[in-house]
């Protein structure tokens, strides 16, 4: 399993990288939108549906993100459509997980495949914006999520249940303490405070001369609401974590699918990064 893990990540990063920095953004546009018609894919198979018509999921996910490219959405600043998106997570996010994994069958199969369609959609359009405007603030993104999710291990891992007397969705995953939470937020708050303090330290200007999400809120809305939006927005990657475990759940699997030997499905991969990133372009574009 280690090795496939570590195959599979070696494969992923000779991929993604080059594209990620090449000068400019249309080849990492064109490979998100690769996972997420992948994503697509498995989320027809989430829903019971077969190899035809999830395949057919992913063609459309592919056709509504060629569109919105080829509109010249990428360079909108759309700040109407991300605060419905944003919205939108926050009130779906909390109702299913406090109707829980036994509510999920009973919302119509044709409202769960065109919310995840659109769900997959909004998180490429956003990171695709998120490239456009430049590779300091897209790495700043991604990393508040996998910074989120790595404290969160070794604080869940380090002191789950010393401090809190229940689990934090024992029956969605029974895994994740508060602990792991409340790890994860303090992590991308360092995270965000150092990458705020190398900014400022070479005059503003950060990595590759470009803003982050970080130094970007910090010149809107200043230093504190700065904290406490990468703290909303952790809390968020973990909202995206546990509705899809409560998918899977529901659906009697541990993967969304076998995409990626080791590692299980994109849906897996990316399940954190489908509320933050229209969240992040939300709080931006305010």
């Amino acid at each position: 399993m280690l090795k496939q893990r570590v195959i599979t990540a070696i494969v992923l990063l000779a991929i993604l990288l080059p594209a990620l920095f090449y000068s400019t953004p249309q080849p990492f546009c064109a490979v998100a939108l690769l996972l997420i018609a992948a994503g697509a894919w498995e989320w027809g198979r989430l829903n019971g549906y077969g190899q035809g018509v999830s395949l057919g999921l992913g063609l459309v996910s592919v056709a509504a993100c060629a569109l919105s490219w080829y509109a010249g959405l990428l360079d909108k600043s759309l700040p109407m459509l991300w605060a419905a998106a944003g919205a939108a997570w926050v009130l779906a996010g909390g109702w299913l997980l406090r109707k829980g994994v036994a509510g999920w069958p009973h919302i119509p199969k044709a409202l769960r495949l065109a919310a995840g369609l659109v769900a997959l959609w909004l998180a490429w359009l956003a990171v695709a914006q998120a490239r456009v405007a430049g590779i300091n603030f897209l790495l700043s993104v991604l990393l508040l999520v996998w910074v989120a999710d790595i404290f969160a291990y070794f604080a869940g891992r380090t002191f789950g249940g010393r401090f809190s007397k229940g689990k934090l969705a024992p029956s969605i995953s029974p895994g994740k303490s508060w602990e792991g939470v409340w790890g994860g937020m303090a992590g991308v708050v360092a995270l965000s405070l150092a990458w705020v303090y190398a900014g400022a330290a070479s005059g503003g200007a950060g990595f590759w001369g470009e803003a982050t999400l970080y130094s970007r809120l910090v010149a809107s809305h200043g230093l504190w609401v700065m904290l406490l939006a990468v703290i909303f927005l952790a809390a968020m990657s973990v909202v995206g974590d546990l509705v899809e475990s409560l998918i899977k759940r529901s659906a009697g699997v541990k993967d969304s699918s076998g995409l990626l030997p080791g590692h299980g499905g994109v849906l897996d991969r990316v399940d954190a990064l489908l509320p933050t990133l229209p969240l992040a372009m939300m709080l931006v574009t305010l």
